[in-house]
């Protein structure tokens, strides 16, 4: 048999996570990336029609590692977890490094790629497509980009 007052002090700490469990509260929202346009200034025309399909990948890259030249055929964005990443163009050679805690909004349909320096890269990449649709495309005669 249970003393009277452990009862009670069950019953009240049974309440006591029932009120905690209802508490509510709003989260904190920091924007990393809101734009139209790429990290280098090319606007987004249009998505693609059909059903949205979206894909998260954490993407590892090694140290000293420079991805093949690709294209990515939808809109995406990366986060950098850790370690930095310099995002070249094909086209114009121009380059932007991106650090751990920054985000980059990706090229659309423009060749580019990613190189790591002196320590791997980690970052987490959303595409927004539809099914089918891939999320990169390799420019002729290079490896995929995973």
């Amino acid at each position: 048999m249970v003393p009277k007052f452990m009862g009670i002090a069950l019953a009240l700490a049974s309440m006591a996570g029932i009120a905690h469990a209802e508490k509510t509260a709003s989260a904190k929202a920091d924007v990393l990336v809101r734009t139209d346009a790429s990290w280098n200034g090319v606007a987004y025309t249009a998505y693609t029609t059909g059903r949205p399909e979206l894909t998260v990948l954490k993407m590892t890259i090694p140290a000293h590692t420079a991805l093949p030249w690709h294209t990515h055929p939808i809109p995406n964005a990366a986060y950098v977890l850790s370690g930095s990443i310099t995002v070249e163009d094909k086209a114009s050679g121009r380059k932007q490094a991106f650090h751990a805690g920054e985000a980059l909004a990706e090229e659309v349909g423009q060749v580019h790629r990613g190189v790591t320096g002196d320590e791997p890269a980690v970052l987490v990449v959303t595409y927004a497509g539809t099914p089918g649709t891939p999320t990169f495309v390799p420019e002729q005669g290079q490896k995929p980009e995973y």
